[in-house]
């Protein structure tokens, strides 16, 4: 079994963030944080999509790049994205070029906008936090799905969110600290969520 490791600084992390610095830095500061705004909740959302059959440190080398091209993850802007965007996005080496995630972007793009009728992203993927939270010691106690990502993904789809299934909406919920993501015994545990 694979618990927290004890780095050089003497803090005890989870076993993924204890080598390349980035991944350590993400930990740290970021992963399991409540985050506020609709920027903040697409950007993790369109992210995590993005991660889907990568490593996440994949992800998080191209993360300013993302930024960039998706306007600072604004929704308006991107909502308007058209073929000449699609094509852009296509041919920048910067982020990951995967025809059906960049298009699913512009999609919740549309349905983030849509959503404010009914009080925002933030709120409807907030409203999905569990009543009792996992508390895995190892790697192996770990989940990738739950009962609330599994509805969160149905309900995101029913508003025209793609690429939003249950395993990628337990990412999602862990990366914005609905669920605290840590293990007990991470230094971090306990710091993430209100």
């Amino acid at each position: 079994m694979s618990g927290p490791i004890v780095g050089e600084d003497g803090l005890a992390r989870c076993p993924w963030a204890t080598g390349e610095t980035l991944s350590r830095d993400y930990h740290d500061t970021e992963w399991g944080m409540r985050i506020s705004g609709e920027a903040a909740y697409l950007e993790r959302l369109t992210l995590e999509a993005f991660q889907s059959g990568l490593s996440w440190l994949t992800i998080l080398r191209k993360r300013e790049a993302f930024r960039e091209v998706f306007a600072g993850f604004d929704a308006e802007v991107i909502a308007r994205y058209d073929d000449a965007d699609e094509a852009r996005l296509m041919a920048d080496p910067r982020i990951v070029r995967n025809r059906l995630k960049v298009a699913a972007t512009i999609t919740n793009a549309k349905a983030t906008v849509a959503l404010r009728e009914r009080g925002g992203l933030p709120a409807f993927i907030e409203s999905f936090a569990p009543d009792v939270a996992p508390a895995p010691a190892t790697t192996e106690e770990m989940t990738t799905t739950s009962p609330e990502s599994l509805a969160l993904s149905k309900a995101l789809k029913k508003q025209g969110f793609v690429f939003v299934g249950p395993t990628t909406m337990f990412a999602l919920l862990e990366a914005v600290g609905i669920i605290d993501p840590h293990l007990v015994g991470c230094f971090r545990r306990g710091t993430s969520a209100d």
